[in-house]
């Protein structure tokens, strides 16, 4: 058990029965009343987000999280398929934990939360930016990088992603995981 001067981001608290990540928080001091603390929730084990309000002191109830990294194996009709590499475990991951399932390619080495008291995995993270080769593209015209035009390709794991015109079909991108989009071309 904590107490909310123990709220920080990136905690994970169990707050009626769920599971939520903090994803903001602040303090809001008036000259009579006690200080309230506030914070936005993003659900863990659901897809809810909320914002939850506390009197300075009161007590919370933080969940103990593990972060391991795992590789990405496979995919099939139970879930997606992750091992850990230093003692070669695979867990089963539903495709509503993971935060860019269309990005992972076989092989990826990844983030997975564990919920230490259950040791089940409750969130897969993927790294910021990786790197996917073009497999489709509409052929670029050369010369034209002076508008910031976008046309539609699609990579080797079969997400389509807005690209600049210059880039064509086999060529490496860098691709930022957390927005969908292109940030450069790799050389």
């Amino acid at each position: 058990m904590a107490s909310t001067s123990d709220i920080s981001r990136g905690l994970i608290i169990k707050l009626d029965g769920s599971l939520y990540k903090v994803v903001e928080f602040g303090e809001n001091k008036t000259a009579r009343a006690a200080a309230k603390v506030w914070a936005k929730l993003s659900g863990v084990d659901n897809k809810r987000s909320i914002e939850k309000t506390w009197n300075s002191g009161d007590s919370i109830f933080p969940v103990r999280v593990e972060r391991k990294e795992y590789q990405y194996l496979y995919k099939d009709d139970t879930g997606y398929s992750f091992m850990d590499n230093e003692t070669f475990e695979q867990v089963t991951v539903a495709e509503e934990l993971i935060d860019a399932p269309q990005f992972l390619k076989e092989g990826q080495v990844v983030s997975v939360l564990i919920n230490t008291e259950t040791e089940s995995p409750m969130s897969v993270e993927l790294p910021d930016k990786i790197e996917l080769l073009v497999t489709y593209s509409e052929p670029g015209l050369r010369g034209d990088t002076a508008t910031r035009t976008l046309k539609p390709a699609t990579v080797e794991t079969g997400a389509t992603v807005n690209v600049p015109l210059f880039v064509n079909e086999g060529e490496v991108i860098r691709v930022n995981t957390k927005s969908g989009e292109y940030v450069e071309r790799v050389k």
